[in-house]
């Protein structure tokens, strides 16, 4: 288990740069006041990662809460996506420079492919390999990638993904993709590690939170961390931001990380990586 000790604690990328292994995600936040405040509320409280895309729409409300935050851009991780309609080489060169805009910045610290989309996504990969080269993006990924998505896009590519962004909590911890991407040096990261809300109706969950002292959000979120997994939780409420982010005084056995593990029944709450029409 790789060493978790504080809210600005990180795991290093496979090119060296210090990703945070917590974060704030803004699905869904709206742009405005809902996500300026959400940002601001959580790096005032420590958080040191935010994680965005073009299609949330909110990239201004990020930018606008960072600035308005009492922490400096060069101390957060900042993080995008390039949507499907955007892939290809230039147009992801194009996307990338209104992101930045968007967000009132002149490099990101991570840029991902939100989804796979075949041939098209090796186009993608080469401007992302341009913008790394150029020192435009301190790190580039993926997001949504399968073993054999990444397997294709590694017949083109030079640079081997940093990060691979998944769905992944208790129902669905697809254990060999993940031990697939650390062989590769691909940085698993969470989305929806919350299940979409659907993990605070488990009795088992019930049980082990009632165990541990702590909330169900906290010991699934402390869960992604022991198992090497950076994780983003998104909420736009202040307490429950302050609350996701209270995991460093306890940590989970091996047995009942065992069986967290063995609540894995393959189910998606989004959308998946090789069915989808989008």
């Amino acid at each position: 288990m790789r060493k978790i000790t504080d809210l600005q604690g990180t795991f290093e990328l496979n090119n060296g740069v210090q990703m945070p292994y917590f974060g704030l995600g803004v699905y869904l936040s709206k742009d405005g006041n809902e996500v300026i405040n959400a940002v601001k509320d959580a790096l005032d409280h420590g958080y040191r990662h935010i994680d965005t895309a073009a299609i949330y729409n909110n990239e201004q409300g990020v930018g606008a809460g960072i600035r308005e935050s009492n922490v400096d851009r060069k101390d957060i991780f900042l993080v995008s996506k390039v949507w499907n309609t955007d892939q290809g080489y230039d147009s992801t060169l194009k996307a990338f420079e209104a992101s930045l805009e968007r967000l009132g910045t002149d490099y990101l610290d991570l840029y991902l492919i939100h989804w796979p989309k075949g041939e098209i996504s090796k186009e993608t990969w080469k401007a992302m390999e341009r913008l790394y080269a150029e020192k435009r993006v301190r790190a580039i990924g993926i997001s949504n990638f399968m073993k054999h998505h990444i397997e294709d896009l590694l017949t083109t590519a030079e640079i081997v993904p940093m990060v691979n962004q998944m769905e992944f909590h208790p129902y669905l911890v697809q254990q060999d993709l993940v031990e697939f991407c650390h062989k590769k040096g691909i940085q698993y990261e969470a989305w929806s590690p919350l299940m979409q809300g659907n993990v605070f109706d488990l009795d088992v969950m019930k049980q082990l939170a009632a165990k541990y002292g702590k909330t169900i959000a906290q010991l699934v979120l402390r869960w992604d961390l022991q198992k090497g997994v950076v994780t983003i939780p998104k909420s736009s409420k202040k307490e429950r931001i302050i609350s996701n982010a209270d995991l460093f005084d306890f940590e989970i056995s091996q047995e009942d990380m065992n069986l967290l593990d063995g609540l894995d029944r393959g189910q998606r709450f989004g959308p998946d990586p090789d069915n989808f029409d989008f």
